[in-house]
């Protein structure tokens, strides 16, 4: 790991004169952003501070010191050794604003209640309960498509994701909202970074600014549709063991504040839930389709273990080259592609001593390009998940889904529902990117596909 360095004994007024800080920028982010750095891509800034100043980095924004982390014992110490001087920092703390206090933002307590009550609905024979009804949709969407036309697969992947996600978690069926709750979704997703930057956000909404009254407009659809699934199930009162009717049993209250606490579970798994796999395939067919040895691998796999069947969920051990390239995919571009932490005391770390306050930054984009860890690290390699190949790997190098004590509780449903979707598209149909779409990744709250995905709908023979 990296040794103290020549250019950061930085210390601001009133500080501990014994901090040691790691090796860092001169000067404030601030004056960079307006000279060096685009401040709207933040993987642009870690890409630099990662080549320049190897497996850890100090920079300040105003008075706030940042460190950011490449190296899997850094990211052990902060994730896992000492988790309990870490809280999320202040980008995730914004998303509130949305989320509420939902699994992603809340702590403490409230964050292990929240995470036990959800738990069974992913045991591993829940889990598999789903896989007939993701099947379903992927083959209801397969159906729809024609061969010779365009699409944009990113929208076609998240309309998908969200009917999965409402029908396995939710026991409901969103067809008719499907697309309302999507396009309000996105229009958030759109001002993710205004909403980021702007100070006292949180404050402003409440006077609602241009920008924010967009915001509040969107976020009253979400709640909208959200507060209807969940009236709708209070009413039918039918217990089907779904992840809702988890979380009713654990909030059984009607009030005012219960409804509150509803609402924050539900939107926070809905996010997550489709939102992260909706990336992943979209991100996995662009990669197929610039790969084509890997694309006939994948179909020659599938030709042998389904022949003309549909998948199902006892099949996926014998995918085994289907969710390498998945996994492949989420290594290259991961849906959470940032994860970060805030320390609340002081705290050593290798050789810094670092104060309460800092903000730790950690970028499974980036560590995942990392050459020491992936030879040759854009090259798409489904290969390189092997099970020799992952016996082989170095722990907190590969970390799409988080890691430590929050590592996400649907992690699972997630391998499965991805490998399912892929498996079934990709009996029927080949993708290929329209000749002159740009393709750009977008670090938002998840890593999209800034122009979306279009692509040319090709019948697999």
């Amino acid at each position: 790991m990296a040794t103290p360095a020549r250019d950061s004994q930085v210390k601001s007024s009133g500080e501990r004169s014994d901090y040691r800080f790691p090796p860092g920028m001169q000067r404030n982010l601030l004056w960079f952003a307006l000279r060096k750095f685009r401040p709207a891509n933040p993987i642009f800034l870690f890409q630099q501070l990662a080549e320049t100043y190897g497996d850890i980095a100090h920079y300040k924004i105003g008075p706030h010191h940042i460190v950011f982390l490449n190296h899997p014992e850094y990211i052990r110490e902060v994730l896992v050794v000492q988790n309990d001087n870490f809280i999320k920092e202040r980008t995730v703390r914004r998303t509130k604003m949305l989320l509420g206090e939902g699994m992603i933002t809340s702590e403490g307590a409230k964050h292990r209640a929240q995470r036990m009550a959800a738990q069974p609905a992913f045991h591993r024979q829940r889990v598999g309960e789903y896989g007939a009804i993701i099947v379903e949709e992927a083959t209801r969407i397969r159906d729809l498509w024609r061969a010779g036309e365009s699409r944009d697969i990113a929208i076609d992947m998240m309309h998908l994701t969200l009917n999965v996600v409402a029908r396995t978690l939710f026991a409901t069926d969103l067809r008719e909202e499907t697309a309302e709750l999507a396009e309000a979704i996105n229009h958030i997703m759109g001002l993710y970074n205004f909403l980021v930057m702007l100070p006292a956000a949180e404050w402003l909404v409440h006077l609602r600014p241009p920008g924010l009254a967009a915001f509040v407009r969107a976020r009253k659809r979400i709640d909208a549709v959200v507060y209807r699934m969940i009236d709708a199930h209070r009413r039918n009162g039918v217990d089907r063991g779904s992840l809702l009717d988890l979380i009713l049993a654990a909030s059984p209250g009607n009030d005012e504040g219960s409804r509150q606490s509803l609402r924050d579970q539900v939107v926070t798994i809905f996010l997550a839930g489709y939102e992260t796999v909706a990336n992943a395939l979209s991100w996995t067919w662009y990669l197929l389709s610039q790969n084509p040895d890997c694309e006939a691998r994948l179909h020659g796999e599938l030709d042998e273990v389904l022949a003309e069947r549909l998948p199902v969920v006892e099949d996926i051990p014998r995918l085994r080259y289907t969710e390498n390239v998945l996994a492949e995919s989420l290594r290259l571009y991961p849906p959470a592609w940032a994860m970060g932490r805030y320390a609340r005391q002081d705290f050593a770390l290798g050789d810094f001593f670092l104060p309460a306050k800092t903000t730790m930054l950690i970028s499974q984009f980036i560590t995942h390009r990392d050459p020491r860890f992936f030879p040759d690290p854009l090259r798409f390699d489904p290969d390189r998940f092997t099970a020799e190949g992952k016996a082989r790997r170095i722990k907190f190098t590969y970390f799409p889904f988080g890691a430590g004590t929050r590592q996400c509780v649907g992690e699972s449903f997630a391998w499965m529902e991805g490998v399912l979707i892929l498996a079934t598209l990709a009996q029927k149909w080949k993708l290929r990117l329209v000749p002159g779409h740009r393709v750009e990744p977008q670090p938002l709250i998840t890593l999209r596909p800034k122009y979306g995905m279009v692509m040319r709908v090709e019948a697999q023979k």
